[in-house]
């Protein structure tokens, strides 16, 4: 998918060039899973994987849409009627962009948009957030706001929120926006302070595959809001403002303090166990033993499967057949429900690693999952 075909669809659908085009990544996080709502830490990075987008300037107040990938001709709204829970579909995406711009004294006057987008949608890879920052970044540049691209994650993130309804924290849209090639982005969520950590696993050797497992999660879903409002509850209970708060060597006696209340004992459990998986993983990095992070990743699985209960049977064979096939570790990645995993592994296990999970999941009967490599990409940017 080039900037130029992209940019002539769009001067077919419309009847004129567009005043540029921009591409904004998905991204696959390697540790740190429903820790950025709780203000503790990830560590994601972009994949090779985009959505691009051709846009030109409007002055008539009107927003028209189109996606490459969805059917149906070009959505037409106004932007004085952009508001939160009007639309279900996918221009809910974009459009909460006009619209969290707009709330936050941005003067847009409209915009013409097609897109298209090779990030898998419902694989737990940001496919959302794609669209969300590379509107943003569009709109930013044509607009000349010179906004931070931290605070056009944060305005994205608000549009997801608000207008589209899924409660999801800041990691996805920042990594979009800020990601570096060959490196996996370190942020705080709390602060939104960010390091690149070197991650050039083709030098030593190695490999992260992506395995998305076919199975769709939607993000907007009641499962992942009761796990963030019981993460809410646990702050609460504890008395800290966020679980972030609470240390790693202090969990047991956190923990203990909970007394009967069981599910969130669970979620606790797992965003302090995680947010020390994050600061283990850079430490290993850090240190050149590479390898050793494999172990790290399959405690994470662990933690949410059996605490935060947010796995399901086809992410959890992917998790066993990477292992019993010679995996240095495995762990769904994302909002779970759903979506995909990664799995570490050498270089040269890759073939035989990939038909044994192509022939477990035949063995299962569960649709073969799609499997590729992660390569560390680069954030969103404008290509034309």
């Amino acid at each position: 998918m080039g900037a130029q075909q992209v940019a002539e669809r769009f001067t077919e659908l419309y009847g004129a060039r567009p005043e540029g085009v921009w591409a904004a990544p998905g991204r696959v996080n390697l540790i740190g899973e429903h820790t950025d709502y709780n203000d503790g830490f990830v560590m994601p990075f972009a994949l090779p994987h985009q959505a691009v987008a051709a846009v030109s300037r409007r002055d008539d107040g009107l927003l028209r849409l189109h996606s490459a990938d969805m059917e149906g001709g070009v959505v037409e709204l106004r932007l004085d009627a952009l508001a939160p829970g009007t639309d279900t579909a996918w221009t809910a995406y974009p459009a909460g962009v006009v619209w969290a711009l707009r709330e936050a004294g941005h003067e847009l006057t409209g915009a013409d948009v097609h897109l298209s987008s090779t990030v898998p949608a419902g694989a737990g890879l940001s496919s959302s957030a794609a669209l969300e920052v590379v509107t943003a970044l569009a709109l930013n540049d044509l607009h000349g706001l010179d906004l931070p691209r931290w605070r056009l994650a944060r305005l994205c993130q608000r549009a997801e929120n608000v207008y589209v309804g899924a409660p999801t924290g800041i990691m996805d849209q920042t990594a979009s926006a800020c990601c570096e090639q060959g490196h996996a982005l370190f942020l705080d969520t709390r602060d939104l302070s960010q390091r690149q950590i070197p991650f050039d696993l083709a030098a030593e050797g190695l490999r992260l595959l992506v395995v998305d497992t076919q199975v769709k999660h939607a993000h907007s879903g009641g499962e992942y809001g009761r796990r963030r409002a019981g993460c809410e509850k646990g702050a609460a209970l504890l008395g800290v403002d966020a679980l972030r708060d609470i240390p790693y060597d202090g969990l047991d006696a956190a923990l203990g303090r909970l007394g009967d209340e069981e599910e969130v004992r669970r979620l606790v459990r797992h965003v302090v166990t995680e947010n020390h998986r994050v600061e283990r993983t850079i430490a290993l990095l850090r240190s050149g033993d590479t390898r050793a992070i494999g172990p790290v990743l399959t405690e994470g699985h662990v933690s949410l499967r059996d605490d935060f209960r947010v796995s399901c049977p086809e992410l959890d064979l992917v998790v066993d057949t990477a292992l019993a096939h010679g995996a240095l570790g495995a762990r769904m990645t994302g909002g779970g429900f759903g979506g995909s995993a990664v799995v570490l592994t050498e270089s040269a296990e890759v073939p035989s690693l990939t038909k044994a999970l192509e022939e477990a999941f035949t063995a299962a009967e569960f649709t073969s999952p799609r499997v590729f490599e992660a390569v560390p990409s680069a954030g969103a940017s404008r290509l034309l």
